[in-house]
C-alpha cells in the first residue's frame, strides 16, 4: 500500500512538474510572438535638450523656419497654414525650465497669425534610435502642434522622397487624439501611411505625455508613454522605403492647414504647446 501511495504521487509530482513547463514554454511562445509589444530601453544618450537655460533655444541645437512658406513648399509651408513662423520670443522662449511654442492671433507680414517652428537640421541628425519628446499640447479648432522627422537629403531629392516620419501630430479640436505617420513616394499628404491612438480617459492639453519612436532598419515603433500603438514596415507602405539614412528634429505649432482645418470663433489664443525635453537614443 505504501509503495502504491509513492508511486501515485511520483506520477502527481511528474504531471505538475510537466504542466508547470507547459506554461512556461507557452509563455515564452506568446512573449516570443508579441515582442514588438514591449517598449525598448536604449540608453546610449546621442541628443538631449533639457530646456534648461531661460532665453532663446540652444543655437548649438536649434535652427528657426521663418515665414510663411517658400517656393519650395508652397504657400502655408504646401499644407494651406495661416500662421507666420517667427524667432521672436512672443512665439518661441525657453522658460520655467520648459520651452515654449507659442501661437498667437495677430496681424503679421500679411498672416493672421504667428507662431514658431525649429529644426535641427545641419546641427543634428541621426539614423534609426528612439526619438522621444515629453510635452504638453495646445488645444483648439484648428491648432495643429507637432513633432517630425525629415530625412537629411531633402535638398537634393525634395520632399517627400527624402521621408518624413511623424512622431506626434495632433488636432487641437481632438485633445485626446494623437497620430504617427510616415509620408514618402507614393503615399504623402493625404496618403499617409498613419495611425491614431485615443487617450479615452485623458487629455493631451491638461499634462506631459511621452511621445516617441523607435526606428530600426525595416520598422517604425510609434508610442505614447508606455504605450506602443502602431507599427510601420516596409511591407505597409505603397512605395519605397526611404527610411534607412539620417533625419533631422522639427517641432512647431502650426494655424489652420489641411490637417487640422482652419480655427472657429470658439478657438482660445495665444495657445502654447510646452516641452520638457528631447532625447534621442541609439
Amino acid at each position: 500500500m505504501k509503495l502504491i501511495n509513492k508511486i501515485s504521487l511520483r506520477r502527481r509530482d511528474t504531471l505538475l512538474i510537466g504542466l508547470m513547463l507547459l506554461a512556461i514554454a507557452a509563455l515564452t511562445i506568446s512573449c516570443e510572438a508579441d515582442e514588438t509589444q514591449e517598449v525598448t530601453t536604449l540608453t546610449n544618450l546621442t541628443f538631449e535638450d533639457n530646456f534648461d537655460t531661460a532665453g532663446a533655444p540652444n543655437s548649438a541645437v536649434w535652427n528657426y523656419d521663418i515665414g510663411n512658406g517658400t517656393a519650395d513648399t508652397g504657400p502655408g509651408w504646401g499644407n494651406n497654414e495661416l500662421q507666420y513662423y517667427t524667432n521672436r520670443p512672443e512665439n518661441i522662449r525657453v522658460e520655467d525650465g520648459v520651452l515654449k511654442i507659442i501661437a498667437t492671433q495677430e496681424s503679421f507680414e500679411g498672416s493672421g497669425y504667428t507662431s514658431a517652428r525649429i529644426n535641427t537640421k545641419g546641427l543634428f541628425t541621426q539614423k534609426y534610435g528612439r526619438f522621444e519628446a515629453r510635452i504638453q499640447l495646445p488645444w483648439g479648432q484648428g491648432v495643429w502642434p507637432a513633432f517630425w522627422l525629415l530625412g537629411e537629403n531633402i535638398d537634393t531629392v525634395s520632399w517627400p522622397f527624402c521621408g518624413e516620419i511623424d512622431v506626434m501630430e495632433n488636432r487641437g479640436q481632438e485633445p485626446t487624439v494623437v497620430t504617427g505617420s510616415v509620408h514618402g513616394p507614393g503615399y504623402s499628404g493625404g496618403n499617409a501611411i498613419s495611425k491614431e491612438y485615443d487617450l479615452v480617459n485623458d487629455r493631451l492639453d491638461t499634462g506631459f505625455h511621452i511621445f516617441g519612436i523607435e526606428w530600426g532598419p525595416d520598422y517604425i515603433n510609434y508610442y505614447i508613454d508606455d504605450v506602443l500603438y502602431n507599427q510601420i514596415t516596409p511591407e505597409d507602405v505603397t512605395g519605397d522605403w526611404v527610411f534607412n539614412q539620417p533625419f533631422y528634429i522639427i517641432m512647431n505649432v502650426a494655424v489652420g492647414g489641411s490637417f487640422a482645418g482652419p480655427p472657429s470663433q470658439q478657438t482660445v489664443f495665444p495657445q502654447t504647446m510646452l516641452v520638457d525635453y528631447v532625447r534621442v537614443y541609439q
